[in-house]
C-alpha cells in the first residue's frame, strides 16, 4: 500500500480550476440575461449579426472572420450588456496566442521630388560689363567733341539711359517662380478622380482599423489611436472595418461621411471612385 495523494486523488482539483475559468460567451450571454435583453436586442443594438451573437455566446469566433474581428465583437457586446470588456480581452488573448501585432500601413503615396531650381543668368556680371562698356563709350565721345561743352552732356545724358535699360533686368524679375502646393494634413484635398481615397481619423478614441484593397490585400490592420489618421488609396474599391465606429470620421473622396454610428459598433464599408454614398 502506498503512501499520499495518487494521481486520481489531483484530478479533482485540476476539473476544480477548469470550472473556475468562465469562458467567454457564458460571461456575455449571464450578463445579457441579467441584464434583461435577449439575443435580438443585443443585435439591433450593437449591429453585430444574430448568427455572430449566437456563435459568440457558445465560445465559437470562428464567424467573426478573424482575431482583429473577435475582439471588436466581443468589445461591443460587452458595452451592450453593462460588462467590462478587459478581462475577456485578456482572456482572448491567452486563449489565442496574445493579441495581434499591427501591421504597418503600405505606402500610398511617394514622397514629391523637389526639382532643384535652375539658376539663371549672371546679371552680376553682365552689368558690370554694360557700364565699362558705357564708362568707356562716353570717354571716347568725350575726346571726340573737343572743347564742345554741349555735346559732352547730350553724350553724358544719352549713356544714362543706356545704362538704365542694360541694368534693369534683375534674377528676382525674370527669375520664374516655382508654385508650391499649400501644405495640408490631409491628403484628400488632392484626392485624383481616377481613384478612391479613404481618409479615417481617431476623432473620438481609438479604435481597431482593418483596411484592405480591391484585391483583398491588406493595406492596415492594426490599432489607431484618438487624433492619429491614416489615408488609403486603391484604383477601384476601398474595404474598411471599423472596431468601434462612434470613434472614427471618414472623408471619402474628399467629402465627409455623416454617419450617425454608436460608441463601440463594429461596421464593416465598401467605398468606390463614385462615392461617397452608404458604404
Amino acid at each position: 500500500m502506498s503512501i499520499g495523494n495518487s494521481p486520481e486523488d489531483e484530478r479533482p482539483f485540476e476539473d476544480d480550476r477548469e470550472e473556475a475559468r468562465h469562458p467567454i460567451g457564458r460571461a456575455l450571454q449571464q450578463a445579457r440575461i441579467d441584464a434583461g435583453l435577449t439575443v435580438d436586442d443585443v443585435s439591433s443594438a450593437t449591429r453585430v449579426r444574430l448568427p455572430i451573437v449566437h456563435a459568440i455566446e457558445a465560445d465559437d469566433f470562428t464567424p467573426c472572420g478573424g482575431d482583429v474581428y473577435a475582439r471588436g465583437h466581443i468589445r461591443t457586446l460587452a458595452k451592450a450588456v453593462n460588462l467590462d470588456p478587459a478581462p475577456l480581452l485578456a482572456q482572448y488573448d491567452a486563449d489565442h496566442g496574445g493579441r495581434p501585432a499591427p501591421t504597418p500601413a503600405a505606402p500610398l503615396f511617394e514622397a514629391e521630388r523637389i526639382r532643384p531650381e535652375r539658376r539663371g543668368p549672371n546679371w552680376t556680371a553682365a552689368m558690370v560689363a554694360a557700364i565699362v562698356a558705357v564708362v568707356g563709350f562716353v570717354g571716347f565721345t568725350a575726346f571726340q567733341g573737343g572743347d564742345d561743352d554741349g555735346t559732352k552732356t547730350q553724350v553724358a545724358e544719352g549713356a544714362k539711359p543706356s545704362a538704365g535699360k542694360t541694368s534693369s533686368p534683375t534674377p528676382k524679375n525674370d527669375k520664374p517662380e516655382v508654385s508650391k502646393p499649400d501644405p495640408s494634413d490631409s491628403a484628400i484635398a488632392a484626392a485624383p478622380q481616377d481613384k478612391v481615397t479613404v481618409q479615417v481619423s481617431a476623432a473620438d478614441g481609438k479604435s481597431w482599423i482593418s483596411a484592405k484593397d480591391h484585391n483583398g490585400r491588406s493595406l492596415f490592420d492594426g490599432l489607431l489611436k484618438q487624433g492619429e489618421s491614416k489615408t488609403f488609396q486603391d484604383s477601384e474599391r476601398v474595404n474598411l472595418v471599423l472596431g468601434d465606429a462612434g470613434a472614427i470620421q471618414l472623408y471619402v473622396n474628399g467629402k465627409k461621411i455623416d454617419d450617425d454610428w454608436q460608441p463601440g459598433a463594429v461596421q464593416r464599408l465598401t467605398y468606390t471612385k463614385g462615392d461617397p454614398q452608404v458604404g
